[in-house]
């Protein structure tokens, strides 16, 4: 059975991202982005970089996206700011943003943890990590030798982050 939504308005596209081709290539159906001429009237370049030398006029603009229709990020090209949104970002001292809502929404996307476990050791190696970067505050449980522990983690063993096993991550913290 096909999914009655296209792939690429879906949700798995954020977890599992495809290209047109690689989404067809599996079977899955995929719908071209219209290509709207969205008049905008204010490039994103052109905004300013402080919000206090934005004013109210900003609410009749239709501020064109940085990206342009050019990302993979389902680019609106256009959009406007709202008066509660002008609120905030003058009440949190922003810039006012120059992507679009969806382009922003894959950039936060972007910034999550990975959803995959990957096979991982503690990188305890006895005094210290095994990288000499942390030098441990307490003897734990294995002595001086690496600690033998292994574990699943959504840090890829490639990743740069020092991830000690439970029982060492609490001799080191509690």
């Amino acid at each position: 059975m096909s999914s009655l939504a296209c792939y690429n308005e879906g949700v798995a596209q954020e977890f599992f991202p495809l290209n047109k081709g690689g989404a067809q290539e599996h079977g899955y159906r995929w719908r071209d982005a219209e290509i709207k001429n969205v008049g905008v009237t204010k490039p994103a370049s052109s905004l300013p970089a402080n919000i206090q030398e934005t004013d109210d006029s900003i609410l009749k603009e239709i501020i064109g996206c940085a990206h342009e229709g050019t990302c993979t990020e389902q680019c609106t090209r256009g959009f406007k700011i709202k008066r509660k949104g002008l609120e905030f970002y003058r009440s949190m001292k922003l810039p006012l943003p120059r992507l679009c809502p969806n382009c922003r929404h894959y950039q936060r996307l972007a910034q999550r943890s990975s959803i995959f476990l990957h096979q991982r050791s503690c990188a305890c190696a006895g005094a210290q990590s095994r990288n000499n970067v942390y030098k441990n505050t307490v003897q734990h449980a294995h002595g001086a030798s690496p600690c033998p522990n292994k574990f699943k983690t959504i840090y890829n063993p490639a990743a740069p982050e020092i991830v000690y096993c439970e029982e060492c991550y609490r001799n080191e913290v509690i």
